[in-house]
């Protein structure tokens, strides 16, 4: 199951058609769509405050946030600046712990599909 948030389909508007392409061609029924909420806005905040990462990265915040909130296993992304970065997969997790949330695991697609 691939579960996308409304804030992936957001940035895929802006997307060139190759890769809007590739959500478009899976089933139907391997994909579930999840949507920001009060608890995942606070909790994209709260990265903010602790300057996990900047205004600026305030979409790279919500895209964990609504993964924590909705208890996925892992996050596969190429955003190796805000998201995939060790520091940075640091002060989620640290953000999360101390909220009582477990933090999904974060991966770069490299580290989870086998050609």
């Amino acid at each position: 199951m691939v579960v996308v948030s409304n804030v992936t389909l957001d940035e895929l508007e802006l997307a060139p058609h190759q890769v809007r392409g590739v959500l478009a061609g899976m089933p139907v029924e391997q994909v579930e769509i999840v949507n920001t909420s009060l608890e995942s806005d606070e909790l994209r905040n709260a990265y903010l405050e602790a300057a996990v990462v900047g205004p600026a990265s305030s979409n790279d915040a919500a895209h964990i946030a609504v993964a924590t909130m909705s208890n996925v296993d892992l996050v596969v992304s190429w955003n190796f600046k805000h998201i995939v970065h060790f520091e940075k997969i640091g002060g989620y997790e640290g953000v999360n712990s101390l909220r009582g949330y477990r933090s999904p695991r974060i991966y770069s697609p490299r580290e989870v599909v086998t050609p």
